[in-house]
């Protein structure tokens, strides 16, 4: 008789604790969900009666810490996020909160803090670097913060943020060279952003300067030119002809034509493989070099013409589209050439 109470006891207590699950699961989809629409105050609320259940639960409370940090109670979130980031289960959003917080209440200090640490547990992590390399940037330390987003490129090189702010610090120090590599694996990770806009201009802009003012063959045998850019400056010094009637999405197909006919013709393609060119010559052998050549700079160089185009070429432009929103883009691997 006592056994069968027993069982019965078990058997109650892990349906409670089931049933709890399932209401738990329920009360913190709900949670979010007010989260998302603004209605903190709900939030709020279905979060309290979650932690009171459990209180070391570190999903309601890292959730509770954004919250906290959405309502501007950066008090709350600091208290919180501190607590999270000793734990040993601690993961890359749950520094990124406390970071935010910090940065709520302009503390660079402990953000910049926040950020080592959390570095030296996900050194590999692109997002970390990334908004390392922005805290940095915002107190003018950009050597620092070139330094950030380049090392984010070489660890994770499929997260988009390191590249559109390297690409955007390379303009400003007329490195034209990467502001056209990072700015085209940016904006084949991030297509159809207000971002990409900026950097599409960014490229064709540094095409111009480059192709107008640069010496290649000073540049080729400069000391600082770094390997890489020796083969690829080499490639495009072929093509110098082809941008003396200026530099249009048209003459730049066929330059970036030449080049690519080029780099596979050659040892370069094995000895320098960039997953970009990969594209470009897919693109040639699909014959969507040149949608994807307007793509990139016919509206940076004029919406009329671009727009024109489009109307005269609908079906390579929507193939481009098509095939730009079935895959998923990935840089390869191993390819980092900066250093």
């Amino acid at each position: 008789m006592r056994k069968i109470v027993v069982v019965i006891v078990v058997l109650a207590v892990s349906t409670f604790q089931y049933g709890w699950a399932q209401t738990a699961s329920e009360m913190h989809a709900k949670a979010k969900s007010f989260m998302n629409q603004g209605d903190y105050d709900n939030a709020t609320l279905i979060f309290g009666k979650l932690i009171e259940k459990e209180p070391t639960n570190t999903e309601y409370l890292k959730d509770l810490a954004f919250l906290s940090f959405l309502k501007r109670d950066f008090a709350k979130s600091i208290e919180l996020g501190k607590y999270l980031t000793e734990q040993p289960a601690a993961d890359v959003t749950t520094f990124q909160i406390l970071a935010l917080a910090y940065k709520g209440i302009a503390d660079a200090h402990n953000t910049k803090k926040v950020y080592k640490k959390a570095l030296s547990k996900f050194p590999e992590s692109g997002v970390l670097h990334c908004e390392y390399g922005e805290v940095l940037a915002e107190e003018k330390d950009l050597t620092a913060a070139i330094n950030e987003w380049e090392q984010g490129i070489k660890t994770d090189a499929n997260y988009s943020g390191n590249y559109f702010y390297a690409a955007n610090y390379y303009t400003q120090t007329n490195q034209l060279f990467w502001v056209i590599m990072y700015g085209e694996v940016f904006v084949n990770l991030e297509s159809y952003t207000k971002r990409t806009a900026t950097i599409k201009s960014l490229m064709l802009d540094a095409y111009k300067k480059l192709y107008l003012n640069t010496d290649f063959a000073k540049w080729i045998n400069d000391k600082k030119t770094t390997p890489f850019e020796k083969a690829i400056a080499t490639l495009w010094s072929k093509s110098v002809e082809l941008s003396k009637n200026g530099l249009t999405p048209e003459s730049l197909t066929a330059i970036r034509t030449r080049c690519i006919l080029d780099y596979f013709q050659t040892n370069t393609h094995s000895t320098w493989p960039w997953y970009i060119f990969n594209l470009h010559q897919f693109f040639l052998k699909e014959g969507l070099f040149e949608a994807y050549n307007q793509w990139l700079f016919g509206a940076a160089n004029s919406t009329t013409a671009f727009q024109t185009w489009i109307e005269n070429h609908a079906k390579d432009a929507e193939a481009l589209t098509q095939y730009q929103r079935s895959r998923i883009f990935k840089m390869a691997p191993n390819q980092y050439y900066k250093k």
